[in-house]
């Protein structure tokens, strides 16, 4: 059992919080965008508020635990390990609520390099504890803007967790998969469950427009995001994000290990 002062030692060891890779010139970059309502941030979110620069430098301080000081404008971001650590607690309270009702996830990432490891062993407790992993749209086109251009990907599964293949792409596991922070593929995906009969998730795990596309449509969605993705916190703040946990979403993929033993062990999803 990993407790959580140890889990928090380890999160500052291996820089998934406290400073971290993030620059300071990148949050406010995203920031001003996200401000402009520039849809690269967004990230299928549509905003109620009105969220300028100086507002969401204030909720990102408050949630994620970034400096509140709009005139720093340089050096490490930083995030609050104890607000990670409070996420991912009430991130475990959501899968040991769908777990107890046996009820239908959908899991996705745009990260797949980083986090399939961590949302597969998610998927495989809550599969092994009577959930219903969905699986919909398997092998479904998404067109995916990139600054090369449109780049047509297909939706794929890995032990229960989606993600993006280009065309053709034969290589098994993460490695031909595709970094994206569209909500394009969870609306394919959603969509898809829906044209098959197969139930709706009751709720959604996964990153980026993995949930703010599913919570967008009112689909209950929870994950991670790092101190330049403030649609994740701005959805939460909305209440359209159910939670997200404050985190370096691009550290090695050995890293989360610990996070996936904590959030099993505090959800009672251990085997």
């Amino acid at each position: 059992m990993l407790s959580r002062g140890a889990l928090r030692a380890h999160l500052l060891a291996v820089g998934l919080a406290g400073p971290v890779a993030m620059s300071r010139e990148e949050s406010l970059r995203t920031y001003r965008l996200f401000a402009a309502r520039d849809p690269r941030v967004t990230l299928g979110l549509d905003p109620e508020g009105a969220w300028g620069e100086r507002e969401l430098i204030a909720l990102m301080a408050d949630r994620c635990g970034v400096s509140g000081d709009p005139g720093r404008v340089s050096g490490q971001e930083v995030i609050d390990p104890e607000r990670t650590l409070d996420g991912l607690d009430a991130f475990a309270g959501r899968l040991a609520a769908v777990a107890e009702r046996r009820g239908t996830v959908l899991f996705g990432t745009g990260h797949p390099h980083r986090l399939l490891g961590f949302y597969a062993a998610l998927a495989d407790a809550l599969s092994a504890a009577g959930c219903l992993v969905l699986t919909p749209a398997q092998g479904r086109c998404v067109d995916i803007t990139t600054r090369f251009g449109v780049r047509m990907c297909t939706i794929d599964y890995v032990r229960g967790v989606a993600m993006l293949r280009t065309p053709g792409a034969r290589v098994a596991g993460s490695e031909s998969a595709v970094h994206t922070h569209s909500p394009l593929p969870v609306r394919a995906a959603l969509e898809g469950a829906a044209e098959s009969g197969t139930p709706l998730p009751e709720l959604v795990v996964g990153g980026h427009g993995w949930v703010c596309g599913a919570g967008q449509l009112g689909f209950e969605a929870i994950g991670p995001a790092d101190a330049d993705d403030p649609a994740l916190f701005v959805g939460e703040a909305e209440g359209r994000v159910s939670v997200t946990v404050p985190l370096d979403d691009a550290v090695h993929s050995a890293y989360y290990r610990p996070l996936t033993r904590y959030v099993l062990n505090r959800a009672c999803l251990s085997r």
